[in-house]
């Protein structure tokens, strides 16, 4: 079962009424399973309604590692997901099992798919805002018959979540619990028009100039300047020797945008997992620079993509979290790969809570770091690759 401590078993196998499935996280962890509880109560409540028998279109929200689509694939559904880790988690548990990596279609959260659905199945997602969103721009595909059942573990559902249902949809109803997991079933009151998604979010940031930002449904700290990135800001690097500047792990871009504004030398790389978060990032530099300063947006892996030993600067802001798991796996992945892109002599500036302890992995993986700037919270480390 998902959760926030490790579990004590390697089990890879999920049984389930569709079948047993052979699950893998992305990026790989032997100490965590591939699918919680919800995934399993979620699959057994379609099973029980016999709505599989009938051939139904599928739409499925949130499949954080693709187990639901995995599970249902025989229905070729269409999975929906803000992130580029649960799809390629989707394309490597589809080939583990010996299912066409065309068995699953993929939209991303901005795409809005164009047909009506006959099962709409919802992985509660950790941000209540991407929720919201995604609500309302399925509420035109959700017809009266529609079968919807959302699902979570206890911990992420609450009287908002409900709300939510209720205000965009329709009457919704919850499950008893289940291995702390819980199901949400509403149907569609065709009555309920009004309103609409209110994000993206904006907000004004005052830096070495004004900058009007913007963040869509599911980028971090989405509607205020965040400690971490605020500390990094001011103590931002600046040098005639950085002409390629990454954001890595962008979110709403600012760090770039900020460095890119310091350093009018360099070209900006902005990556992220999240197809909102580079989205979001894309418009603020146009914003900030018109279209007569190019840089290239990436959604991808880390920095999947970006060949060895080719940038200066590296700026991270990682994230210490990974759906509702907590853990420094992918701040790990982030120094690794940054390490690999850094020109000798290149650096990687992070910011990350003092409590994190970023200094040590840093050290193990450049041979020294070194602490440029700390309040009571947040440290900023710079680490330097050899020559």
């Amino acid at each position: 079962m998902h959760s926030n401590s490790k579990i004590t078993t390697t089990n890879k196998l999920m049984s389930v009424p569709q079948g047993e499935f052979t699950l893998e996280r992305n990026p790989p962890d032997k100490f965590l399973q591939a699918w919680d509880a919800a995934d399993e109560y979620l699959l057994r409540r379609v099973d029980e309604l016999g709505i599989l028998s009938q051939q139904p279109s599928i739409l499925i929200a949130n499949d954080a590692f693709g187990a639901l689509s995995v599970a249902l694939a025989d229905y070729s559904p269409l999975m929906m997901a803000d992130s580029f880790l649960a799809q390629q988690g989707l394309i490597n548990n589809l080939r583990v099992n010996g299912l066409p990596q065309d068995r699953v279609s993929f939209c991303n959260g901005l795409e809005n798919p164009q047909v009506e659905f006959d099962l709409v199945l919802i992985k509660i997602p950790k941000t209540l805002a991407l929720l919201e969103h995604q609500l309302y721009s399925l509420r035109n595909l959700i017809r009266l018959g529609t079968v919807v059942i959302a699902a979570g573990m206890t911990r992420s559902i609450h009287k908002s979540t409900l709300q939510l249902f209720e205000k965009i949809l329709g009457p919704a109803t919850t499950s008893l619990a289940w291995k702390k997991s819980r199901l949400i079933f509403t149907r569609r009151d065709e009555s309920i028009n009004e309103g609409a998604s209110p994000y993206p979010d904006r907000y004004i940031v005052e830096a070495d100039r004004e900058y009007s930002i913007i963040s869509h449904a599911n980028v971090f700290s989405r509607h205020r300047l965040d400690g971490g990135s605020r500390i990094l800001i001011e103590n931002m690097p600046v040098s005639e020797r950085y002409q390629q500047i990454i954001d890595l792990g962008c979110g709403n871009g600012l760090l770039g945008l900020v460095a890119a504004s310091l350093n009018r030398q360099a070209s900006l790389i902005f990556t992220d997992e999240s197809y909102m978060a580079v989205a979001s990032a894309r418009e603020n530099f146009i914003a900030a620079f018109g279209r007569d300063r190019s840089a290239e947006f990436e959604v991808t892996d880390c920095l999947q993509g970006v060949a060895d030993a080719s940038t200066d600067l590296v700026l991270n802001n990682p994230p210490f979290h990974q759906q509702n798991t907590v853990g420094d796996a992918i701040a790990w992945k982030m120094f690794v790969e940054a390490r690999r892109v850094l020109k000798p002599g290149g650096e990687l500036w992070v910011v990350g809570n003092r409590h994190l302890a970023y200094h040590a992995r840093l050290k193990k993986l450049f041979g020294g770091c070194e602490l440029i700037a700390s309040n009571r919270k947040f440290v900023v480390l710079r680490a330097t690759k050899q020559i």
